[in-house]
């Protein structure tokens, strides 16, 4: 089989404040599919779980609704960021979860840790960031309990926000940056059903899960600024200067199109879940 290549998107650099917030906004503004994916993931578990691993778990959103979604079940983190891990910390104490939430700080390309007996284990677009996904495949296989549940999620796209025509520059801002952010293997993934089938599991189900964000919470203009400076820096160079220009308009502080201002932004995401089994 193929060896899936390996390409950093933009979650996996400078796991500081910003990245933090960014996540955090994510899940404020495009958050709805958490509830029914960790139901659908429910669905898949044999017996009650009693150990649920978060692999890549960022801010600890998706381990704090796995906390919550089944309340008799430690829950343990793992992240190679220590800033990112101090978040979930702080976010399980605020949420009365500190009790059955843990963390552990492992950077799996050097090696799983000391993690195993776990009846789910849980990947939120975190899998595709290790530079050998099959080892690490093998690892959660490993640490899974017979009959154990492997989830993994990934984007579909990169989030949409902007409306066609914002109102100044060419239209189709939006899609010009993906493409280009698409040439940069930005978000590149593979349908993990070939991996998964390769290291050991089996593929129970697959299933499409969309962010229903209508009308739009009123965080969205922050989360659309965060979201688009990144792109703006990942694209500097990248992109023709009128869409430079319309950016760094959306991006200001004040001006009538920032996106901190507009009352026309629409956000749309999707992503895929692959549920498999220690058999």
């Amino acid at each position: 089989m193929a060896q899936h290549s390996h390409h950093h998107t933009a979650h996996a650099h400078h796991h500081g404040p910003a990245l933090a917030d960014l996540l955090d906004l994510d899940a404020e503004v495009l958050g709805s599919y958490l509830e029914p994916l960790t139901e659908w993931a429910g669905q898949h578990t044999r017996e009650t779980p009693r150990r649920i691993v978060d692999v890549g778990a960022g801010t600890g959103v998706g381990t704090l609704t796995l906390a919550r979604r089944f309340p008799s079940a430690e829950v343990i983190a793992i992240d190679r960021s220590a800033f990112m891990l101090e978040r979930v910390r702080t976010a399980a104490l605020e949420q009365g979860l500190a009790d059955r939430v843990s963390v552990v700080q492992a950077d799996l390309d050097v090696a799983w840790p000391a993690v195993d007996d776990a009846d789910v284990v849980w990947a939120a677009s975190s899998l595709h960031e290790v530079s050998d996904p099959d080892r690490v495949l093998r690892d959660m296989h490993g640490a899974l309990n017979p009959d154990g549940v492997l989830i993994v999620v990934e984007m579909d796209t990169l989030p949409r926000l902007l409306p066609d025509d914002v109102g100044v520059g060419r239209p189709g801002l939006e899609s010009r940056c993906h493409d280009a952010l698409a040439r940069m293997n930005w978000n590149s993934h593979p349908n993990w059903r070939s991996h998964l089938e390769h290291t050991g599991f089996e593929v129970v189900e697959e299933r499409t899960f969309v962010s229903d964000a209508t009308p739009a919470p009123p965080s969205t203009g922050r989360y659309a600024h965060a979201h688009l400076r990144r792109v703006r820096s990942a694209l500097d160079g990248q992109l023709a200067a009128d869409d430079r220009s319309t950016l760094d308009l959306l991006l200001s502080d004040d001006d009538p199109q920032s996106v901190l201002l507009r009352t026309d932004l629409v956000p749309r995401g999707s992503r895929t879940a692959w549920a498999a089994r220690r058999t």
